[in-house]
């Protein structure tokens, strides 16, 4: 089997692995939801409301018909882009989902990118040079850096680079100022995480055979790196990215609120205490699909580099 079929077969392996999950997960989430009790019209409009108003505001939101087709509207409307109105105020959701969507992916994205920058060459180091007195101090860090929790890194960031010294804003979006506080704090946490994966994964490479043989034959410490070592150690350093990655915009909620940012974590936030389903279920199911997404895209990565995994597919 060639390369590119067998990328191709990982591919379509992965696809429908991926659709079968986001199925169980839509399903799970959807009578999840429906198991709580109350009725979410007569939240919405209080407990004063008349009959007549719920049972109008029922038929705009659609609960009162049977489950089923709350569940095929609910998906098809997935689908086709239309999120739903919201059961709180009865209104559109879409645009306010896609907005709110675009700034916790930023952040996420933006965070996990300066990640791997840092953690890579950090981890490297660490690895090769450990032993030095810059490279214990390095770790000791690194380690420090695990400890510390991401919305006390940010609240810190705030105290001295917005409140003491004003060069930063402390809440609030919309200029590439607002991302460098909150980036920052999830940032640094991240790539503690990462740098030690990144260490142990290329500490375990430069212990094996290849790696002593090339040395013996004059090879230096930065070739065998650069020839096979990262390579080789890319694997498991690939997995803890997406794990990270896939966790890290469920983890920046906290972030979000120390920020005030107006992400999707917030959003979920407040529709949990409207009891706000539609955008409850909706905003989940983004978050699913990003996690599926994201570990889908390692699995295609996995196929692309180790050309074992090709010849499974």
């Amino acid at each position: 089997m060639t390369a590119p079929k067998g990328v191709a077969a990982a591919l379509a392996r992965i696809l429908a692995r991926s659709a079968a999950l986001m199925f169980t997960a839509s399903v799970i989430i959807f009578l999840l939801l429906r198991a709580v009790p109350g009725d979410p019209a007569r939240i919405a409009l209080g407990v004063s409301a008349t009959e007549e108003a719920v049972a109008q505001l029922s038929a705009k939101l659609g609960t009162d018909r049977p489950l089923l087709t709350q569940y095929l509207d609910w998906i098809g409307g997935l689908l086709t882009g239309d999120f739903g109105v919201s059961m709180a105020s009865g209104t559109d959701i879409t645009p306010q989902v896609i907005e709110r969507a675009g700034v916790s992916f930023t952040l996420t994205g933006t965070a996990m990118l300066l990640s791997l920058a840092i953690a890579v060459p950090v981890g490297v180091y660490l690895a090769a040079r450990g032993g030095r007195p810059d490279g214990a101090a390095l770790g000791v860090l690194a380690q420090l850096g695990i400890v510390v929790p991401s919305f006390l890194v940010g609240i810190l960031g705030v105290a001295v680079f917005s409140v003491r010294l004003g060069w930063l804003p402390a809440n609030g979006w919309g200029t590439p100022a607002h991302l460098v506080l909150p980036v920052t704090a999830l940032t640094l946490v991240q790539a503690a995480i990462l740098s030690r994966y990144v260490r142990g994964a290329v500490r375990e490479e430069m212990g094996k055979d290849y790696v002593r043989t090339a040395r013996a034959r004059g090879a230096s410490i930065s070739e065998v790196l650069l020839g096979r070592v990262l390579k080789n150690a890319a694997l498991p350093v690939l997995t803890v990215a997406g794990v990270q990655l896939s966790t890290l915009i469920v983890g920046a909620v906290v972030i979000e609120r120390v920020f005030t940012l107006p992400g999707l974590g917030t959003m979920l936030l407040t529709a949990v205490g409207t009891r706000d389903l539609t955008t409850v279920q909706t905003v989940m199911m983004l978050l699913v699909a990003f996690t599926l997404a994201v570990n889908a895209l390692v699995d295609v990565l996995y196929a692309v580099i180790d050309p074992r995994v090709r010849r499974k597919a």
